[in-house]
């Protein structure tokens, strides 16, 4: 993955085999990416790229991440459950998507078309940064596939070590067996999760 901000730009992400070609998301939509940027340091954040993106942040905290991808580019909101949304402009990225927390655009005429809403967007997300404000723990237990209570009942440590687990941690690995189609795939990740699930840490933890 990159480290320099204007790799991503001229580039992209580094996380898949496009990188630096013409078949790159970012070469797609770059006059899109482009407008984005501006739009998140006019505001006054500061740039930084975390997970091969472009994220801004303001008072220590992260604030938005911008993303390309082959069917639109987006403005991705950290803390969305924050946020007033008054025009329902806030999207959900996916099923396992608690709130929604995105503006996707398919057209680098929409930035300019809802600047105005981006701006109110992150002036809201930079007040809660200086005010510290976080949104509410949801730690709503997921329902287990069969296959990991299976696991758990055939493996003593792996039962003690997951109940040991906070409400969020078990819920991640619920949200990543949840994904796959096939008992056998969420019997294949189970086993990779295993020495993850001693260790204490979350299906996304390394």
């Amino acid at each position: 993955m990159i480290t320099r901000i204007e790799d991503y730009f001229t580039k992209g992400c580094g996380r898949c085999d496009r990188f630096d070609t013409a078949g790159c998301s970012t070469r797609l939509w770059g006059a899109g990416l482009a407008a984005l940027r501006r739009i998140c340091r006019d505001a006054g954040l500061s740039e930084h790229v975390k997970w091969g993106h472009p994220c801004y942040m303001h008072s220590g905290r992260n604030i938005a991440l911008i993303g390309a991808f082959r069917g639109d580019f987006r403005l991705t909101f950290f803390n969305a459950a924050l946020l007033k949304d008054p025009h329902a402009l806030l999207e959900r990225q996916g099923p396992n998507t608690r709130h929604p927390d995105a503006i996707r655009f398919t057209d680098a005429a929409q930035v300019a078309a809802r600047a105005d809403a981006i701006r109110a967007f992150l002036g809201q997300a930079m007040d809660c940064a200086e005010r510290g404000l976080k949104p509410p723990r949801d730690d709503t237990a997921r329902d287990l596939p069969q296959e990991l209570l299976d696991a758990l009942d055939d493996d003593i440590e792996l039962a003690e070590a997951f109940a040991a687990l906070s409400p969020g941690r078990r819920n991640s690995y619920a949200v990543a067996l949840a994904t796959a189609k096939k008992p056998q795939t969420r019997i294949a990740r189970i086993t990779r999760f295993r020495d993850r699930i001693i260790a204490g840490k979350g299906a996304n933890e390394r």
